[in-house]
C-alpha cells in the first residue's frame, strides 16, 4: 500500500503544489473536542478553545481545491496516549486510501510508549509514509533522551518512515504550544540517528541559520525544514535567507492548515524573491523526492 501511495504522489505533475504539513482530525474529535481536551492536556493546550481551528479530511480537501494545492501530507497529532495515536493514524490512512491521488498519511505516534515499534509497523502496513507531527513537549519526553526515543527511531529507520517533529525558537514571542523543542534538542536527535530522514517543522526553530557552522551542517545533512506557520514567526525574507544558507533542496512548503490558509502561505513564498527553480523545489519537488517519487512523471 505504501508503494501505491508513493506512485500516487508521483502522478502529481511537476510544478504543482504539495503541502507537506496539514492537520486533519477524525470527525468525532472535531465534534467533541471538549471530551478529547479532557483526556489529553496537550490537545487542550492547542484546541480546547472553540476559536481554535480544527479540520477533518473533507475540510482539507475543500481548502486544497480553493488554494490550488494538488497534494497534501496529513499530519497526526502528538497525543500522550498511544491508543489515541493509533485511532488517529487509522483515520488518516483511510483518508489516504480513499483519496490516493490527493492525500498522503503520516502516523501519529507516542515515542515513549513501549509498543511504539509495533505501532509504527502497523502504521506502515496501513500505508503511512511517515510519522508526525511529534510533540515532545506535550507528550512527555525529550528528543535529547536516547532511552525515550531509541526504539522509535530504530523502527522509523528500519521502516523507511520520514519523521516530522515540532520545533520552536528559543527566543521571540510566546504562543500556545510553542514548547521547548529547540535547535539544540533537534541537533542532538539528528546527530544520534544520522540515517533517519527528519523534517523539522516551523523552519526548525531557527536551526537552518546555525548551518553556517560546518559541524552543524554536517550533522543535519539528513534534515529537511518545513515552512509551517512561518508567516506567524518570521518576515517574508526568511525563505531566501534560508535558501542562501542551505540551498533549496531541503526546504518544504507547509502551511500548518487549518491554523493558516494554504493560499496565504503559498503567496508569501512566491513573493519572497526566490527564483523559479528554487520555487519549484520548495513548493513541490522536494516533497516528491523525499517521499520517493523523484523522477516519476504524471
Amino acid at each position: 500500500m505504501a508503494r501505491d501511495i508513493g506512485r500516487a504522489l508521483g502522478r502529481v505533475p511537476r510544478g504543482q503544489v504539495v503541502d507537506f504539513h496539514v492537520h486533519a482530525f477524525p470527525p468525532e474529535v472535531v465534534a467533541h473536542r471538549e471530551q478529547f481536551a479532557a483526556r489529553d492536556a496537550g490537545f487542550a493546550t492547542l484546541y480546547a478553545s472553540p476559536r481554535a481551528r480544527i479540520a477533518t479530511g473533507e475540510t482539507v480537501l475543500a481548502q486544497m481545491a480553493e488554494a490550488g494545492v494538488s497534494h497534501s501530507v496529513l499530519m497526526g497529532f502528538g497525543w500522550a496516549d498511544a491508543g489515541l495515536c493509533r485511532e488517529h493514524t487509522a483515520y488518516l490512512c483511510e483518508l489516504s486510501r480513499r483519496y490516493t491521488d490527493r492525500l498522503t498519511a503520516f502516523a501519529a505516534a507516542q515515542p515513549a510508549d513501549p509498543n511504539v515499534a509495533a505501532d509504527l509497523a502497523e502504521a506502515a502496513a496501513l500505508g503511512a509514509r511517515g510519522v508526525g507531527e511529534l510533540m515532545p513537549h506535550l507528550q512527555g519526553y525529550s528528543l535529547e533522551a536516547e532511552a525515550a526515543t531509541a526504539a522509535f527511531a530504530e523502527a522509523a529507520v528500519a521502516l523507511d518512515l520520514v519523521v516530522v517533529t515540532h520545533t520552536s525558537e528559543p527566543v521571540g514571542h510566546v504562543y500556545p504550544g510553542k514548547g521547548d523543542v529547540h535547535p539544540r534538542a533537534l541537533l542532538a536527535f539528528a546527530s544520534r540517528w544520522p540515517r533517519l530522514r527528519l523534517v523539522a517543522a516551523h523552519l526548525g526553530g531557527g536551526l537552518p541559520f546555525y548551518e553556517l557552522m560546518p559541524e552543524v551542517a554536517e550533522a543535519t545533512r539528513n534534515v529537511w525544514y518545513d515552512t509551517a506557520a512561518s508567516p506567524l514567526l518570521y518576515s517574508r525574507s526568511v525563505y531566501d535567507r534560508v535558501v542562501d544558507i542551505i540551498g533549496s533542496r531541503r526546504l518544504l512548503y507547509g502551511s500548518d492548515f487549518p491554523l493558516l490558509g494554504q493560499a496565504r502561505c503559498i503567496r508569501r513564498i512566491r513573493e519572497s524573491g526566490l527564483g523559479p527553480g528554487d520555487l519549484e523545489w520548495v513548493l513541490g519537488e522536494n516533497a516528491r523526492a523525499l517521499l520517493g517519487c523523484a523522477g516519476e512523471e504524471a
